[in-house]
């Protein structure tokens, strides 16, 4: 009888041992699939990586699969003993992109959203203006950017972009997020705006397809209960006659409102930042004039002087063209690549540098000992200005990428912060230098929501603007904005010009908005 037994085992350890050539026959064909899908999406990746980079989606993309879908191929691999794969995958790891950053492309790709107006459609299926390699998002991206929302506290999006996710399953997508995941984060997102009703029925929906989900039933019951005590207080009001504050949501075109921030300007300067509420009206054009800048018979430029166009009348805005040639430009940023860092604002309080969220770029600050170009960029400024760089800031380039944005601020300093140049000793920030670096396909437009204007980058050509007053008192309208990079990206150098050494180049005026 154990001998029979003993037969009856082999029989079993045969079957196992097929389940487990069937794993791993499934394993490797998921391997394989995997590396021809990486294979054809890499050859087009690599044979233009600006280009590809370019579109936003693209860029969310590939810091999505570098943080996450790499790490899933590689417990996958760690199944068996591709020793060589594991090894090359840890020493690489260390360059990956992190947690952090993959929640930082996801909360660009909704910046964008929020700036542009854009649906959560239009960029699910990367329709986009002016990119060269359209990407889309599938369920599981989808589900990702809800997913960051909702751990933010941001219901808003979560809403947005889990529907997103909801309606491409439903049209029958395949992946690997169920709809009773998507129903979960969904309805209770609802919840916190206050849709008693809707998140009832997502609830509900969720409960047909997972009967035995406690949450879920737990919140139904919840919801049912907050639904009774809604109508007692209805019979009461009807009985009273009494006119009672709406619980009901706040929609617009079928979402729910974004809730406002802490940047009071936020419309203005987002309706800027699409080209919209420009106040640029036919009596202000016509005060606007182009001219050749000699900087007032300065030397250097007697012979060749620069193209001088008038952005902007009051307050005085001009835009020189060709500052930079493309050689100058491509070894600036040359010399930042290596030293750009996430850029920093200087804490009004402290004067210490700190990074914050509505800056988002990467910076880096450039010295005259670097290279020759430095040098030679810093002097043709000083030339153009007819103000001294020798107690300006050094020159300071910077990068922004995808959503990269800087919101609305001062250059200057304002009286309740009056140690932020301290340090410096050379007074306040008398005026800024904005050199544009590249061309942007959409969005980057500097913009002065104060005033109404959009100035959009133009390679080669450069910006200036006071933003101090004759007297050293501080224009204010002069706060202004680097809208997000909707596709492309975007370089600027900038030099800001300081109040000491320069009393002699633009004396005192004699009233205090001289």
């Amino acid at each position: 009888g154990q001998m029979t037994d003993l037969i009856y085992a082999e029989k079993d350890l045969v079957q196992s041992l097929k389940e487990y050539i069937r794993a791993e026959e499934s394993k490797l064909a998921q391997i394989k699939s995997w590396a021809e899908k990486m294979d054809l999406l890499t050859s087009k990746s690599t044979s233009d990586p600006e280009g590809y980079l370019a579109h936003p989606v693209n860029a969310y993309k590939l810091v999505k699969r570098l943080n996450t879908d790499w790490l899933e191929l590689e417990n996958l691999v760690l199944q068996d003993t591709t020793n060589g794969f594991i090894a090359n995958l840890t020493i690489q790891r260390q360059f990956f992109p992190t947690e952090e950053d993959e929640t930082g492309a996801a909360k660009a790709l909704m910046r964008l959203q929020d700036t542009y107006k854009l649906d959560p459609e239009t960029l699910s299926r990367g329709n986009l203006p002016g990119t060269k390699y359209r990407s889309t998002l599938t369920v599981g991206d989808c589900f990702g950017m809800g997913k960051t929302a909702y751990n933010d506290g941001d219901y808003y999006h979560t809403v947005l972009w889990m529907e997103q996710a909801l309606k491409q399953h439903d049209e029958g997508e395949e992946t690997t997020v169920s709809k009773v995941e998507i129903l979960d984060y969904l309805s209770y997102a609802v919840f916190q705006f206050g849709d008693l009703h809707r998140a009832m029925e997502l609830t509900r929906r969720l409960i047909s397809l997972d009967s035995t989900h406690e949450r879920a039933g737990s919140n139904l019951r919840y919801f049912e209960k907050l639904l009774e005590k809604e109508r007692e207080k209805e019979e009461e009001k009807e009985k009273s006659n009494k006119t009672m504050p709406t619980t009901e949501p706040v929609v617009q075109g079928g979402a729910y409102e974004r809730p406002l921030d802490y940047l009071p300007e936020r419309d203005i300067y987002e309706a800027l930042c699409r080209g919209e509420g420009v106040k640029m009206t036919p009596r202000r054009q016509k005060r606007l004039f182009c001219r050749y800048h000699d900087g007032n018979r300065n030397p250097h430029l007697l012979i060749a002087p620069f193209k001088e166009e008038d952005e902007w009348d009051s307050p005085h805005i001009v835009r020189y063209y060709e500052v930079m040639s493309d050689e100058e430009i491509e070894k600036i940023k040359q010399l930042a690549k290596p030293r750009l860092a996430r850029a920093t604002v200087r804490d009004p309080k402290t004067g210490v540098l700190t990074v914050a969220s509505y800056r988002v770029s990467k910076s880096s600050w450039l010295e005259e000992d670097d290279d020759p170009v430095v040098a030679k960029v810093n002097q043709r400024m000083q030339q153009i200005t007819g103000l001294t760089v020798k107690t300006a800031e050094l020159l300071q380039v910077a990068n922004y990428g995808m959503g990269g944005q800087y919101e609305p601020h001062f250059d200057f300093s304002r009286k309740d912060e009056p140690d932020a140049f301290k340090r410096l000793g050379t007074g306040n920030r008398v005026a800024t230098f904005l050199n544009y670096m590249s061309d942007v396909e959409a969005g980057g437009a500097t913009v002065f929501p104060d005033f109404g204007a959009a100035i959009w980058p133009k390679k080669g050509t450069a910006v200036f603007w006071y933003n101090l007053f004759r007297s050293g008192e501080g224009d204010y309208r002069t706060r202004h904005a680097a809208c997000p990079v909707l596709v492309g990206c975007k370089w600027v150098s900038n030099k800001w010009f300081h109040e000491r050494g320069n009393e002699f180049l633009r004396p005192c005026g004699r009233t205090e908005v001289d």
